[in-house]
């Protein structure tokens, strides 16, 4: 089989509706948390993929916390040697950083349910399966766009919500992987957030049993095309 490691920060975010497709693709999927596993080996460099997920904190607090640095260390290997690599959150704005992108704070967070306005690149990639199905923001930083990498997506509140380098990179702002029934951990691990951004989580409640079946069917899509993409592109 295949292996997928993905970098957990949190407990409640993990790879979510991905892990079927995951399955399905012949990826064994393992979990590491980057802030107390030893990170150092050769295991996250010879895995097939490697996911990065999203978490609370950002890429300017490696000073508070020092893990981040060595993550970040892990990444820039992955993206010299070309290796497949997806980050979703503070993964993607891990990638941008990495790939010499300026990530920095938006005026005010973006959580919620909204649907993504795909640009003429993203329209021709994995993400036109999404079309206008609303998707899972919860970020209060943003990213700008690496040299080299192409814009996919973006939103009113952050224009920049997706990119791919190559085919074996690709990074989400948003939550696409989140399973709308697994939703209440995330009410309750993020309770505080909520609560200092004025978000009613009965309005997110809502909002997930209206759009869930319809944006985890989009998810599975997007990942299915990717995971392809990535096969492809070991072929040629």
């Amino acid at each position: 089989m295949k292996t997928a490691i993905a970098l957990r920060h949190i407990h409640f975010e993990d790879v979510g509706s991905f892990d079927t497709v995951l399955a399905e693709h012949g990826y064994a999927l393992h979990y590491v948390d980057p802030a107390t596993d030893d990170i150092s080996g050769t295991a996250l460099q010879q895995a097939d993929l490697l996911i990065v997920l999203g978490g609370p904190i950002g890429v300017a607090d490696q000073e508070t916390y020092p893990f981040l640095a060595r993550e970040m260390a892990v990444i820039g290997q992955r993206l010299a040697a070309g290796r497949p690599l997806l980050g979703i959150c503070l993964g993607a704005q891990l990638i941008a950083s990495a790939l010499g992108a300026r990530v920095y704070p938006m005026q005010a967070k973006e959580i919620g349910f909204s649907p993504l306005a795909l640009t003429p690149a993203g329209r021709a990639s994995v993400l036109s399966a999404l079309g206008e199905t609303p998707v899972l923001h919860w970020h209060g930083d943003q990213f700008d766009i690496a040299p080299g990498a192409s814009r996919l997506a973006g939103t009113p509140a952050c224009p920049n919500q997706a990119f791919a380098l190559g085919p074996n990179v690709l990074g989400l702002q948003f939550h696409l992987e989140a399973e709308v029934d697994k939703l209440e951990r995330w009410l309750v691990g993020h309770a505080s957030e909520l609560a200092q951004a004025g978000i009613d989580p009965r309005v997110l409640r809502q909002d997930a049993a209206r759009w869930g079946e319809r944006l985890g069917s989009a998810a599975r899509k997007v990942l299915t095309a990717w995971l392809r993409q990535l096969d492809d592109a070991a072929a040629a």
